[in-house]
């Protein structure tokens, strides 16, 4: 065995899952691609002090896990290392599952999702023999982490849902895929990160795309809920498609959601014109994340030169989630909203006010580079949006994102765990029984701050930067402990006088991840 052989939490084999392929000639090409996209890196330009031009590169996830992680790469002598036991655990993987569905090396004949999930199964067993032979005690510690592109969610979770809850469909060879027919199979999986997939179908101008059986030649219906029921195996029609439907635990499914439509040229050449704002150009960011798991928000399209793979913030959301030490989940609760004055009188007199808040969320590291992890930008249509009634009504938090930390990039001079957070609040133009409401009032963000958190051992300290310097957390944040985690409350919000106003808390939970 090679070294970094063991089996253990959480270097885990790596398997890519790429995305939908509509043509015959993009599948041809996406099999003629050995690492089908997961290999492909982007240089943007950014500017030094004197403001020259300078490329950054960003190198491909491949070659950052290899490089950050010791992760090696499982093609060796033209194709995989079949021989039993002789790949370490930390190695990369590329599911070819348009191969038997392209002319260059299948029959050129579609292939259903069920058959792909199924697929995936024998797949992970050949990753399993090649890691584990037949060593019992690695064999029992041998898990994977799933990582796809767009559709490629949608298989692995067919894989999850379908294949492994019920066994083979029928009319599928499940030959020697140690499948369970009289209960739930193992999956093997330990974590599972997408980007962009469609978890809750695909809309065209606000319209889930349809079902056109015998005549779909580029299988669309892949992306229609109805469809996505049947092959997702949910249990019941008062479900969301977006439910893993317990077959996989949402916190261990990581979404990363693109917001940048303008940069991405999808099939057929029509997709920013008509998904528009709200989107990576292809899936609207509504759709794009699974009930109840963690998510982010990067301002990439669904694929391309400046896609969502192939981002530094990607990268660095996708290291974090499988290996980091720390997770960090923040929720904003709106205790007070206060309008304008003119606004507030009419309200009082029992006139109809509409309008909706949104609330800017940015958040980084510090390791080396600033990397941003989630970005959520009104000038990026991508905002939280809740309306003036649902704040004042509803006081359910608002979920603002979760992220994760590596002790790898503590600080060296304190050994803490620096993040930022940039939050804002802009109010909206209000309609007053359904006209808009001009009087008193500029549009713009009536609150913001940055906010820098210190976290160590047994400490959690918090800078803002309107009072302490951007980067700096002086104060001691006092901190509830249950059930293995942290929890602090950072007051946000407008002086109380302030007309339009609000104020908050925000809340964070810090607890350990493996």
């Amino acid at each position: 065995m090679t070294t970094n052989s063991a089996m253990q939490a959480p270097f885990y084999p790596i398997i890519y899952v790429r995305g939908f392929a509509a043509t015959m000639s993009e599948i041809d090409e996406t099999t003629a691609d050995p690492y089908m996209g997961f290999n492909r890196g982007s240089t943007v330009i950014r500017q030094d002090h004197q403001r020259k031009a300078i490329p950054f590169i960003f190198e491909s996830p491949l070659l950052r896990l290899i490089k950050d992680h010791q992760y090696v790469d499982a093609f060796q002598g033209g194709g995989y290392q079949e021989q039993p036991a002789q790949v370490q655990a930390r190695s990369i993987w590329v599911f070819r599952y348009y191969e038997r569905a392209s002319n260059l090396l299948g029959n050129g004949e579609r292939v259903t999702m069920e058959q792909f999930a199924l697929d995936l199964r024998s797949f992970i067993l050949r990753v399993r023999a090649a890691t584990c032979g037949d060593d019992p005690v690695r064999k029992a510690a041998f898990k994977v982490h799933l990582v796809a592109h767009s559709m490629g969610g949608l298989v692995c979770r067919c894989y999850l849902q379908n294949i492994c809850q019920y066994g083979a469909p029928e009319g599928l060879d499940s030959t020697g895929l140690e499948l369970v027919q009289d209960g739930p199979s193992p999956h093997y999986v330990d974590k599972m990160f997408t980007y962009g997939t469609p978890h809750n179908g695909i809309d065209i101008m606000g319209v889930n795309v349809p079902d056109l059986g015998p005549i779909d030649r580029f299988q669309i219906s892949n992306f229609d809920k109805d469809r996505m029921r049947e092959y997702l195996k949910i249990s019941k029609t008062s479900k969301a498609v977006n439910t893993l439907d317990g077959a996989f635990e949402p916190q261990n499914c990581f979404c990363f959601i693109g917001s940048n439509y303008k940069d991405y040229d999808a099939f057929f050449k029509l997709s920013k014109r008509v998904t528009g704002p709200a989107s990576d150009g292809l899936v609207m960011m509504a759709n794009a994340y699974v009930e109840e798991a963690p998510r982010a928000v990067a301002y990439r399209s669904h694929s391309g030169t400046f896609g969502l793979v192939n981002s530094e913030s990607g990268y660095q959301n996708l290291r974090r989630f499988l290996f980091g030490s720390l997770r960090i989940t923040a929720k904003l609760y709106v205790d007070k909203v206060d309008l304008p004055p003119g606004v507030q009188k009419r309200f009082d007199q029992g006139a109809e006010v509409r309008g909706s808040y949104y609330f800017d969320t940015v958040t980084g590291v510090r390791a080396g580079p600033n990397y941003v992890l989630n970005e959520r930008r009104y000038n990026h249509a991508s905002a939280l949006l809740r309306t003036f009634a649902e704040l004042i009504d509803d006081k359910k938090p608002v979920y603002l994102f979760t992220g994760y930390l590596t002790k790898e990039a503590r600080q060296a001079s304190d050994q803490a765990l620096m993040f930022m957070i940039d939050f804002g609040v802009r109010i909206p133009l209000f309609e007053i029984n359904r006209k808009f409401w001009f009087d008193e009032h500029f549009e713009g963000f009536m609150y913001q701050e940055h906010i820098t958190l210190a976290i160590r051992d047994k400490t959690l300290r918090y800078g803002l930067s309107f009072n302490d310097g951007i980067g700096n957390a002086p104060h001691i944040a006092d901190i509830t402990e249950q059930d293995g985690q942290r929890q602090i409350s950072i007051d946000v919000g407008t002086e109380s006088t302030a007309k339009p106003g609000f104020q908050g808390r925000l809340v964070l939970i810090v607890d350990n991840w493996l």
